[in-house]
């Protein structure tokens, strides 16, 4: 085991700074008292004095070493390590991002699919041990990342998605939840989620079936709702707004009932883009339930140093029993 002496907590020798100045102040005292000698004879000064002021032994140096030992005990003195075997909570969580044209609407700001990457890197952020993977979809589904523990790397490969990768339009759910799936079945560990952020489906009912089967799977569906319910023109991906025949523009509007019964069908929650926190509470919440079921990182060590100033106390307690001693103070 490294080893090395330092202080866990070295603050705590502040405390030094007015036991020091308190000591230097009782022997400026001490030494003008001895001033009296050359007016008062020394068996009448020590017969004025007040008793345990004069004579015998000064209680001071005791308290002075007293307080030091004890502040050192505190300021936790240290020189070995310990090593510990980590744990991994069995969790996994796969998000599905929505790449429809319709995702670079402006009801939300700056847009939906700026939104959409700010959640996904709180979700990362706060996956913590989790291990994360990505997928992105829109007419079809595909695996941006596999289910890894290297969070930095899927906060890397979210940025750079946008609507116009995907070379068909759309916003079809259940072959995005299928793929997540997939992931999630090389996983064995008993907390699996799938986080979905999206504005709207346009295969409800297939989607809804599919959230439910894997929901009985041992698969939770969590739906994150970007955009609102008031809407914004429906970017056509060329730079332009779709339009009806007519020439009207179309609104892209959020739909919360839908996108709520899909979640429900998959046993998770619904929330908005700004209810984000909420959503990451469950899912913490989730993985605590399995925290029993904890599994051991092989690779990984932990090493933390202990506080030695316990070895401190003896002499903390003797010092403190000559103290208190009839006749030493």
């Amino acid at each position: 085991m490294p080893r090395g002496l330092h202080l866990l907590h070295p603050l705590y020798l502040l405390a030094l700074l007015p036991l020091w100045a308190l000591a230097l102040w009782l022997a400026r005292r001490r030494a003008r008292d001895g001033a009296w000698l050359r007016h008062i004879d020394a068996e009448l000064l020590a017969r004025l004095r007040l008793r345990g002021s004069g004579g015998g032994r000064s209680p001071w140096p005791l308290v002075v070493a007293l307080w030091t030992f004890s502040v050192v005990a505190l300021a936790g003195p240290s020189w070995q390590r310990q090593v510990t075997p980590a744990y991994r909570l069995p969790a996994a969580w796969v998000i599905a991002l929505q790449l429809s044209p319709s995702m670079e609407a402006r009801d939300v700001v700056p847009t939906r699919i700026a939104r959409a990457r700010f959640a996904i890197d709180s979700l990362l952020s706060a996956a913590h041990d989790a291990r994360v993977g990505l997928v992105a979809f829109a007419g079809d589904a595909y695996t941006v990342a596999p289910l890894t523990d290297d969070v930095d790397t899927v906060r890397n490969l979210s940025r750079v998605l946008s609507p116009d990768l995907m070379p068909e339009h759309g916003a079809r759910l259940a072959p995005a939840l299928e793929k997540a799936a997939r992931l999630l079945d090389t996983w064995k560990g008993h907390d699996r989620q799938i986080v979905v952020l999206m504005d709207g489906v346009t295969d409800p009912a297939r989607a809804m079936m599919t959230a439910e089967r894997l929901h009985r799977a041992g698969i939770d569906v969590n739906v994150v709702g970007v955009g609102t319910p008031e809407g914004a023109p429906a970017p056509n991906g060329n730079g332009g707004f779709e339009r009806v025949p007519d020439g009207k523009i179309i609104m892209t509007r959020l739909q919360p009932a839908v996108l709520r019964r899909i979640a429900a069908a998959g046993g998770g929650e619904f929330v908005t883009v700004n209810q984000l926190p909420l959503l990451i509470d469950g899912l913490h919440a989730a993985g605590l339930s399995s925290l029993g079921r904890a599994q051991r990182a092989p690779h990984v060590r932990l090493a933390s140093w202990l506080n030695d100033g316990i070895w401190l106390l003896p002499l903390i307690l003797l010092l403190g029993a000559l103290a208190g001693r009839r006749g030493w103070t």
